[in-house]
C-alpha cells in the first residue's frame, strides 16, 4: 500500500492590514513577488491574490478578483510554487482562465509540468534566424508581406477595423503543429465565439485557449498573457512549431499601466509608466526560433491604436520590437475591403531572407501600383488627372479593380502560400 507523506511543517500566514483602491497591504507574511495567496474571509470561502511588491515591512498584493467581502485582519496564506505556471499536453483542446483553471465545462485539468512565468532566458545567439516561410492562409499576407517561421508580427489598427477577424482567418488557415491563443482583455462574447468556432474538428487537439476578459483584474490579465507565452515556450522546448496568437498586446499594456500607477510609478508616455511598456517588450522577446531544440514560436499580436494614432506609445513600442507589422486602414474598411490591409504601410522585415528574387520583384511592383493609386486617388476621382502624364499611375488606374480583388478575401476561404504567389505573378506579369 502506497504511503502518503504528511507535511507537518507549521503553516505560515499573514493578515490584511490595509486595502486602498485594490492594493492590499499584508503584515506578517514574507513571500516573493509573483507568489499566489489565498485570503480567507469567513464561511469557508477565500479570495485569490498575487504579490506585486513590498514596502516598509509589509507585502503588497492585488486580488485576482473583486474586493467584495474583504475585511481587515483576514488571514492570508501562500499557495503553490512562486513564479511557476502550469503547462503541459493536458491544456490542448481546452479553454482556461488566467490561473490555468478550465472555463469550458469539460472537467478538471491535471497539468503535467511547471514553467517559469518569466520564461527561460537564453543567449541572443541561441535564437536561430528566420529562414522558412510561414503559411497564413491569407492571400494578401502570403504574397505581399510573407511571414517566416519564428517571426513576431503585430496587427495594428483602431477599434472596429477588423483585427480580430484577421486573426480568426489566420488561426483557421495557418499551418502549425500547436496553436496557443491568448484572448487578453477582450470582450467575453468574443471569447465564447472564438472557442465555438476554433475548438471543434481536427484542429481542436492541437489548440489551447487562455482567456481573460476585460472585466477581470489587471494582474490576472498579465498572468494570462504570461501563461500563454509560457505554454508556447514549453512546446517549443520539445522541438515543436508553435503559433502564438495574442489579442491584444495593448490590453496587456493597459493592465501594466494600472498596476504601475497603483504602485506609485510616474506616467511617462501618455500615462504609461516605464514598467508597462517594458512588460510588452519582455513578452514579445520570448517568441522566436530556438537553436537548441529546433522548435519555434511564431508570434502574432494585435495592437490597438488609440484614436487610430500610429504614434501611440504602445504602437510605437511594439513596432520597434516586432519583426513586422500589418496596418489595417479604417478608410479601406469603410469602402468594404476586407481584410482592410494597408499594403503601403505594412511590412515584413524577414521577407527578403525567405522568398525568391522573382517573388520580391512582383511584390514590389504590386506595392508601387497600390501606393501610386492611393496617393493620387482624390485627383483621379475628381477627374483632375490627365491620362498619359504618369505611365505607372495609368497602369494602377487600369488595374485597380484587380488589385483590390487580390487583396480581398472572404472569412472562411484559405489561400495557400504557393497559390497566393502564383496568383500575384499572374496578375503582375500575365
Amino acid at each position: 500500500m502506497a504511503q502518503t507523506r504528511v507535511d507537518l511543517a507549521p503553516r505560515r500566514y499573514g493578515v490584511v492590514a490595509a486595502c486602498d483602491g485594490g492594493l492590499l497591504e499584508v503584515s506578517g507574511l514574507g513571500v516573493p513577488v509573483g507568489a499566489l495567496c489565498r485570503i480567507s474571509h469567513g464561511n469557508g470561502h477565500s479570495l485569490p491574490a498575487e504579490v506585486i511588491g513590498f514596502r516598509n515591512g509589509r507585502t503588497l498584493m492585488m486580488l485576482l478578483g473583486d474586493t467584495v467581502m474583504l475585511r481587515p485582519g483576514a488571514k492570508v496564506r501562500p499557495i503553490g510554487k512562486p513564479g511557476m505556471l502550469p503547462v503541459g499536453e493536458a491544456f490542448l483542446g481546452r479553454a482556461v482562465d488566467g490561473e490555468g483553471k478550465p472555463i469550458d465545462g469539460l472537467g478538471p485539468l491535471h497539468p503535467g509540468a511547471l514553467w517559469p512565468a518569466g520564461g527561460v532566458r537564453a543567449g541572443a545567439l541561441d535564437r536561430s534566424p528566420v529562414r522558412q516561410s510561414f503559411d497564413t492562409g491569407v492571400r494578401a499576407l502570403n504574397a505581399i508581406t510573407t511571414f517566416g517561421v519564428g517571426q513576431r508580427i503585430g496587427i495594428m489598427a483602431g477599434s472596429g477595423v477588423g483585427k480580430s477577424v484577421l486573426l480568426d482567418m489566420i488561426a483557421h488557415g495557418a499551418s502549425a503543429e500547436i496553436v496557443i491563443v491568448g484572448l487578453i482583455g477582450e470582450r467575453a462574447r468574443e471569447v465564447s465565439d472564438f472557442v465555438e468556432r476554433h475548438m471543434a474538428g481536427a484542429k481542436r487537439a492541437s489548440t489551447a485557449v487562455i482567456a481573460v476578459p476585460a472585466d477581470h483584474a489587471p494582474n490576472l490579465r498579465i498572468r494570462g498573457a504570461l501563461l500563454a507565452t509560457s505554454m508556447a515556450e514549453y512546446f517549443r522546448a520539445q522541438g515543436r512549431k508553435v503559433l502564438l496568437i495574442m489579442d491584444s498586446l495593448t490590453r496587456v499594456a493597459h493592465a501594466g499601466r494600472e498596476i504601475g500607477l497603483l504602485l506609485g510609478e510616474p506616467g511617462a508616455a501618455r500615462g504609461y509608466p516605464p514598467s508597462a511598456l517594458a512588460t510588452i517588450t519582455k513578452l514579445v522577446e520570448r517568441a522566436g526560433n530556438s537553436a537548441q531544440s529546433g522548435g519555434s514560436i511564431t508570434g502574432l499580436y494585435t495592437v490597438l491604436a488609440d484614436g487610430d494614432s500610429q504614434d501611440d506609445p504602445v504602437v510605437d513600442t511594439a513596432r520597434s520590437i516586432l519583426d513586422g507589422h500589418i496596418v489595417l486602414s479604417r478608410d479601406l474598411a469603410q469602402r468594404g475591403q476586407y481584410p482592410a490591409i494597408d499594403i503601403a504601410a505594412s511590412l515584413s522585415r524577414v521577407m527578403t531572407d525567405i522568398v525568391s528574387k522573382d517573388h520580391q520583384r512582383v511584390a514590389r511592383i504590386f506595392r508601387a501600383l497600390v501606393a501610386s493609386y492611393e496617393s493620387n486617388r482624390d485627383l483621379v476621382l475628381m477627374g483632375a488627372y490627365r491620362a498619359g502624364a504618369d505611365p505607372q499611375l495609368d497602369r494602377a488606374i487600369a488595374m485597380h479593380p484587380a488589385l483590390v480583388d487580390f487583396l480581398t478575401q472572404e472569412g472562411g476561404k484559405i489561400v495557400p502560400l504557393g497559390q497566393a504567389v502564383a496568383e500575384l505573378a499572374a496578375l503582375i506579369e500575365p
